[in-house]
């Protein structure tokens, strides 16, 4: 899923990945960083929560489990900054959910 997430937008290989820190020991992370030679980076649910104002699907269902509105989306706007905006929303494929956010140029 993530290879159709980057190329909703015309991109190859993330920059960095991102998610919740919750989920640092699953070795799934380890290997798409691996895979797109990328970053990875891990926000606690507070830093996610921070970005609540900025996210276009906030939910109370992630909210009720790990204490933010949102994963994917959070994740993706808190590691590319404070000038970042979303290219690619929330995504769900099976168990799988991705969003992509990049700086403004």
């Amino acid at each position: 899923m993530a290879d159709s997430v980057l190329a909703a937008v015309g991109v190859t290989k993330p920059d960095m990945i991102a998610t919740l820190d919750t989920k640092r020991r699953e070795p799934v992370w380890l290997a798409l960083a691996e895979h797109y030679e990328c970053s990875l980076r891990f926000f606690a649910a507070a830093r996610l929560e921070e970005e609540t104002s900025r996210i276009k699907n906030p939910s109370k269902v992630p909210f009720s489990a790990v204490g933010c509105h949102s994963v994917a989306e959070s994740a993706a706007l808190a590691a590319a900054g404070p000038e970042a905006v979303l290219m690619v929303e929330k995504t769900v494929g099976g168990r799988v959910t991705a969003a992509l956010a990049a700086t403004r140029a």
